[in-house]
C-alpha cells in the first residue's frame, strides 16, 4: 500500500512540473497595444499631438502670457523674438514629448556662461529641461544645456556646435498628491539629447527656481511652455503624446 502511495505522490509531482511549465500560462492576451506607425525623417508618430511644425501651428496651439503667441515663424521654425514666453493651450499630464532646437551660430564674442543661447522647455510650465549652447561653454553644470535646472546635471554633454539643430526627447511623468496636498510620488523625467541619455528616471524635488530650493504645490495637468530668455533660440518639430 505504502509503494502505490509513493508511486501515486511521484507521478502528481511530475504532473504538476509539467503543467507548471505550460508556456501558454504565462502568455498575456488580455490587452492589444494600439497600433501606432513611427516616424521617419522628422515625422511625428501616428498618434501624436503636433504643437508646432507650420506657422500656423503657432497661433492654433499657443498663447503668450499676455494674450496671442508672437514668436517669430518661417520656414516651419519659430524663434524667441523677446515678446514673452509661449505655452501651450492644452494643458498635459504624464507624456512623451519631442522638442528640436538650435542656438544662433552667431552670438556676441563676449557672451558667455547663461548669456549663450539660453532658452528652457518647462514641462507642466514648472518643471525646466534648460536649453543653452553648451558647446566648449563653462557655466555651473545643473545650468548647462540639458540640465533640469538648478537640481540635476546632465550625465553627460552631448551638445552639438551653434547653429546645428539638436534634440531633446523626453519621457515625463507628473507627480502625484493626495487630497491635503501631500506628495504622494513625485515627478520623474527621462531625457535623451541628441540620441544620448542624459537624465534616467530623475526624481524632481519640485518646481525649477532660478534661487531659493525646490518644493512642490499640488497641482493638476498643466501647459507646456518655451521660455524667452532674450536669446534667439529657434525651435521646429514639436510633438507630444499623452501616456
Amino acid at each position: 500500500m505504502k509503494k502505490l502511495i509513493l508511486i501515486l505522490a511521484a507521478g502528481c509531482l511530475l504532473g504538476s512540473e509539467s503543467y507548471a511549465q505550460d508556456p501558454k500560462l504565462t502568455e498575456d492576451w488580455t490587452h492589444k497595444p494600439t497600433v501606432v506607425t513611427p516616424g521617419c525623417n522628422q515625422v511625428p508618430p501616428s498618434d501624436a499631438i503636433i504643437l508646432f511644425r507650420k506657422a500656423k501651428d503657432l497661433n492654433a496651439n499657443w498663447i503668450s502670457r499676455k494674450g496671442p503667441a508672437k514668436w517669430k515663424t518661417c520656414c516651419r521654425t519659430m524663434t524667441v523674438n523677446g515678446t514673452g514666453d509661449i505655452m501651450t493651450k492644452e494643458k498635459f499630464g504624464d507624456c512623451q514629448l519631442h522638442v528640436e532646437f538650435r542656438t544662433p551660430k552667431k552670438m556676441a564674442k563676449d557672451s558667455e556662461g547663461q548669456d549663450r543661447g539660453n532658452s528652457g522647455v518647462y514641462i507642466q510650465s514648472l518643471y525646466e529641461l534648460q536649453v543653452l549652447d553648451s558647446y566648449k561653454n563653462e557655466t555651473y553644470y545643473n545650468g548647462q544645456a540639458g540640465s533640469i535646472y538648478k537640481q540635476a546635471a546632465p550625465l553627460v554633454n552631448a551638445s552639438r556646435k551653434q547653429g546645428k539643430w539638436q534634440t531633446f526627447d523626453v519621457v515625463f511623468h507628473s507627480p502625484k498628491f493626495a487630497a491635503d496636498g501631500t506628495v504622494l510620488k513625485p515627478a520623474t523625467m527621462t531625457v535623451f539629447h541628441n540620441g544620448v541619455l542624459i537624465q534616467d528616471h530623475f526624481e524632481l524635488k519640485g518646481e525649477t527656481l532660478y534661487a531659493g530650493f525646490p518644493k512642490y504645490e499640488k497641482h493638476g495637468d498643466m501647459p507646456f511652455l518655451l521660455q524667452d530668455h532674450g536669446n534667439p533660440v529657434q525651435y521646429r518639430n514639436v510633438w507630444i503624446r499623452k501616456l
